[in-house]
């Protein structure tokens, strides 16, 4: 089963994507902001995280950078309520960007294509 770390400092977006993915299966755990996050990411091991870019205490794209500085392999989905920072040249870090809604079918079909492709670690 994998597990899925979800960072948004919004929680009612947090338990919203803990309920719809523990229903497909998955294994997830929940942080209000990014700091910290390498401790979390150790912590917790997540196949996937899933990033908001605007939070109050941390910004998103910051928070990927210090992610992909250390675990360049490990699959971040960006997901904001604000689709022009897809275009923003720090979101190109990212293996997805999904523009938040009610409807879950994008993040759940881009978290399904991020496992698919993500490369097994041999340990």
């Amino acid at each position: 089963m994998a597990k899925i770390l979800i960072v948004d400092d919004e929680k009612h977006i947090r338990l919203l994507y803990r309920e719809e993915l523990e229903e497909e299966g998955y294994d997830v755990a929940l942080a209000s902001d990014g700091s910290g996050i390498r401790d979390r990411i150790d912590n917790e091991k997540p196949d996937v995280v899933i990033l908001d870019i605007k939070m109050v205490n941390s910004n998103g794209l910051d928070v990927l950078q210090e992610i992909r500085n250390t675990y360049y392999n490990l699959p971040v989905i960006l997901c904001s309520a604000y689709g022009n920072y897809k275009v923003d040249l720090k979101s190109i870090a990212a293996d997805a960007y999904v523009v938040k809604s009610s409807d879950m079918k994008e993040l759940k079909d881009k978290i399904a294509q991020v496992l698919e492709a993500r490369v097994p670690v041999k340990e």
